[in-house]
């Protein structure tokens, strides 16, 4: 038998042509969870369908995407209609979808969604309306299933961290259609005790729908309304319930819940003794540094004594006589000899010094001095002035 050599392209086409014409593939209905979710900017959206064992790659063009009423993500669940096909440039085969719907898990994820919304909406989830969680309780009501090891978990790591903390254990339903209902009777009950001073809403692991009783609106109310702080721990690390988002604290697990709403007795006492010998290292720092600042007030008070003023002004008061007395000594000495070079000069010029020479003054009775012949003519009486004395005389004319 002669057996024809085909290229690639023709044998992409021939096995496009074989799928298109099978019934089955070109009217497929697959359920699935989905994966690697694209959306792309031109409208087309890529993703993958699987379960437990194998994948599928698939396409959902631009005009059917129009036709959903919700948006696709990773981990819904989803049942898919359309048709397999072979992409020929690529040689792979995907499915070509038409129709998209969810399937169980994917019909809560909506309700849940839709819920989140509006309770976001209302404020229920906002920050300011957090009440604190208090760091040091003593009396803790904890809502939760009796006999679940979640209850256990929380008693285990209370008595472990601090046996001084009381648990009220509120036995309720975590599970089915009367739960939610179950959880809000907890919820008013321990409201009412007065010495309770924070509740735990505590479930362990499950599905969504095991965990659906903690997505009631009534029950998001209720710890809203809640007067006491309310710490939530319902399923693992990531599982998330309306009652988490509206609660005072989310906890990842049950576990987790205990670790935060119980105070570690002995981190406190140790706590409590760094801050005895902080305050009394202190104390000690304190009034070494007041010792100090008392040591430097006395000795800047015994600088500042008055009778060390007064002694050291003494001093000063005998520096300034010495300089006085010196500024005296000196001013006394340039006047003296000041004095003594006037006194030459007058003495110089005395007059009367003319008449150790001989000489004489003659003199009127007004004590004018005479010194011509014809002044002395005039004159009746002189007084004549030598070196030793003085005599008046008289003339007599004929």
């Amino acid at each position: 038998m002669y057996i024809k050599t085909l290229t690639v392209s023709d044998i992409n086409k021939y096995v496009k042509k074989t799928f298109d014409s099978d019934f089955i593939l070109a009217n497929c209905s697959i359920k699935g969870e989905i994966s690697n979710f694209k959306l792309h900017s031109s409208g087309h959206m890529y993703f993958s369908l699987k379960d437990e064992y194998s994948r599928i790659s698939c396409i959902m063009f631009k005009n059917s995407v129009k036709s959903l009423n919700f948006l696709p993500e990773d981990g819904m669940k989803v049942v898919v209609k359309g048709r397999i096909s072979v992409y020929e440039k690529e040689g792979v085969y995907q499915l070509y979808c038409s129709e998209m719907k969810p399937d169980g898990m994917g019909e809560l994820y909506l309700a849940f969604e839709k819920l989140k919304a509006e309770l976001g909406e209302k404020g229920l989830f906002d920050e300011q309306h957090k009440k604190e969680i208090p760091s040091y309780a003593l009396k803790i009501g904890v809502i939760t299933s009796p006999t679940g090891a979640a209850v256990r978990d929380i008693i285990n790591i209370a008595k472990r961290r601090n046996d001084k903390v009381q648990l009220l254990i509120y036995p309720a339903l975590v599970q089915g259609a009367n739960a939610s209902e179950d959880i809000i009777k907890g919820i008013y009950e321990l409201n009412s005790i007065e010495e309770v001073e924070l509740i735990i809403i505590a479930r362990g692991g499950g599905s969504i729908e095991e965990l659906w009783c903690f997505n009631d609106e009534k029950l998001a109310e209720a710890i809203y309304n809640s007067k006491k702080p309310i710490i939530t721990g319902v399923g693992h690390e990531i599982d998330y319930t309306i009652a988490d988002f509206v609660s005072d604290k989310r906890a990842p697990t049950p576990s987790a819940a205990a670790e935060i709403a119980v105070f570690n007795m002995n981190q406190f006492l140790q706590r409590l003794l760094n801050y005895k010998n902080m305050l009394s290292k202190y104390i000690e720092n304190r009034i070494n540094g007041e010792k100090d600042k008392l040591f430097l007030m006395k000795k800047s008070l015994k600088s500042y004594n008055p009778l060390v003023y007064i002694t050291n002004q003494y001093e000063t008061i005998d520096k300034l006589r010495q300089i006085l007395n010196f500024k005296m000594d000196t001013k006394l000495q340039e006047k003296k000899e000041r004095l003594v070079k006037i006194n030459s000069l007058l003495s110089a010029h005395n007059p009367l010094n003319v008449l150790n020479r001989g000489y004489s003054v003659i003199e009127d009775e007004h004590k004018n001095i005479i010194s011509s012949i014809e002044e002395l003519d005039k004159k009746s009486e002189v007084k004549v002035i030598m070196k030793d004395g003085d005599g008046k005389f008289k003339f007599v004319r004929f």
